[in-house]
């Protein structure tokens, strides 16, 4: 099997660096292939805990290369402090990385714009990003004339490429915004001589990763497609417009690494036990009450990138369904089980009541599913706790019956359950025999306007 992917398929932070670090030892590249250094990949082994945001979490196991792909927007002072990081614990580094040298640079104006930018959003409210400038500088990717990457920083010109965009950058900060701060103001100078020593550290780790990636499957090498976010994120298939600017559902993988999708024979789909988000944007099982602040504490729901608590709320099988099958989800990895422990009974979200009616599939407009009201199934809970338990038949009868809930619910067969945030405390269930089974129709959903 060349290729397996591991896909959030919630609004992201569902413990996917865990699972990854788990897999990886299964594949011989480990690759990260969209997003920037909003995603927040956080990995616990041996006691210790890693906190990762560009780097691929295939990084703390040796014999394993890590490759960041042109699909990425890179931030090079956040890679250089993620190296950093990883080196003085005793993680090697040279020789296990390499970066993309497509992958578009984030410079200080991109930044600058996302902090003026995000309470924009036409009829009010904001996005909620975490002002890493990812969208900005994926918006200057598509646009192309004040885009500049990775590899164009070992260029003569770069002095003038940053010159020119500073200029333009400006004056249209300068514009600023109705009640914004005092307009930052770009020194090209200072820019050109920052990145000039950020390209020099990162020369090591900069080649052509496309090539690279290609020449491995070709030649029966084992990937590991690392996922960032969540696919209810994913800019064209998610909640839009509180979305991130990537494709981060299965669709962006062959975009993004420059593999074909041919090559990935295994996608597994990750899952919270329940569901969180950060930021702007509807989450319809949301609990702001005692069950969403025993979500929020047991899991230690707060932002591996920003500390932001996340809001929290029961599993949405709805949605699940939805971005298991826009991903071509296999299998599914149940994560944070033990977080449930504790509650006496447990809900899951199986259909939506929007305008009265009864749906099944997920809504296409975000207006329709700001008015959709969740209609729960009600399963017992239970009060041991589960940090423990390595073997599925030592679980309680009721988490068999959540996980067993689950699947019914998703459409898919639960093979990894995450019992702790320590690499040891996963359960491996048993995997699919056969691929995507037919899915059974599903109700179509309101068409704004209609």
């Amino acid at each position: 099997m060349p290729g397996t992917c591991v896909i959030g398929l919630q609004w992201g932070d569902e413990a996917k660096g865990k699972l990854v670090d788990i897999l990886t030892g299964e594949h011989d590249v480990v690759v990260r292939y969209a997003g920037g250094a909003n995603a927040g990949h956080t990995v616990v082994s041996g006691g210790q805990t890693w906190k990762l945001s560009l780097i691929p979490s295939g990084i703390l196991r040796d014999g394993v290369q890590c490759v960041v792909t042109g699909g990425v927007v890179l931030d090079p002072a956040s890679a250089i402090r993620e190296i950093e990081m990883l080196e003085s614990r005793g993680v090697s580094v040279a020789g296990k990385l390499q970066i993309s040298d497509r992958a578009h640079v984030v410079f200080p104006w991109h930044i600058a714009e996302d902090k003026l930018l995000d309470g924009s959003l036409s009829g009010g409210g904001a996005i909620g990003t975490t002002g890493r400038g990812i969208g900005p500088c994926y918006r200057d990717k598509v646009g192309r004339a004040l885009a500049i990457r990775l590899g164009d920083l070992y260029r003569d010109d770069l002095r003038l490429r940053i010159e020119h965009v500073a200029a333009f950058k400006n004056r249209l900060l300068a514009a600023g915004a109705p009640g914004s701060e005092q307009p930052v103001t770009l020194d090209a100078g200072v820019i050109h001589e920052q990145y000039l020593a950020y390209a020099e550290r990162l020369r090591p780790f900069v080649s052509d990763t496309t090539a690279y990636l290609l020449d491995a499957v070709e030649g029966g090498g084992r990937l590991l497609f690392e996922g960032a976010q969540g696919a209810l994120l994913d800019i064209d298939h998610g909640t839009f417009p509180y979305v991130t600017s990537s494709n981060s559902s299965g669709v962006g993988v062959a975009s993004g690494s420059g593999v074909p999708g041919r090559w990935v024979e295994r996608v597994i789909g990750v899952v919270k036990a329940y569901s969180t988000r950060v930021g702007g944007g509807p989450l319809p099982t949301e609990q702001d009450n005692a069950v969403g602040l025993h979500l929020r504490e047991r899991g230690r729901e707060y932002g591996t990138v920003t500390g932001r608590p996340r809001r929290c709320g029961w599993f949405d099988a709805v949605a699940a369904r939805y971005t298991a099958r826009l991903s071509g989800v296999d299998e599914l990895a149940v994560m944070l089980l033990d977080v449930l422990g504790g509650l006496d009974e447990l809900k899951i979200c199986s259909a939506y009541e929007i305008d009265g009616r009864r749906v099944t599939q997920f809504p296409s407009q975000i207006a329709d599913l700001e008015r959709a009201v969740p209609i729960y199934e009600t399963l017992p809970g239970w009060s041991g706790e589960l940090a423990d338990v390595r073997r599925e038949a030592d679980l309680p009868a009721e988490a068999r019956g959540y996980l067993g809930a689950i699947a019914d619910l998703v459409g898919r067969p639960v093979s990894i359950v995450s019992v702790g945030p320590d690499r040891e405390q996963t359960i491996l269930r048993a995997r699919p025999t056969s691929r995507r089974p037919p899915w059974q129709a599903s109700q179509p959903s309101p068409v704004a306007g209609a």
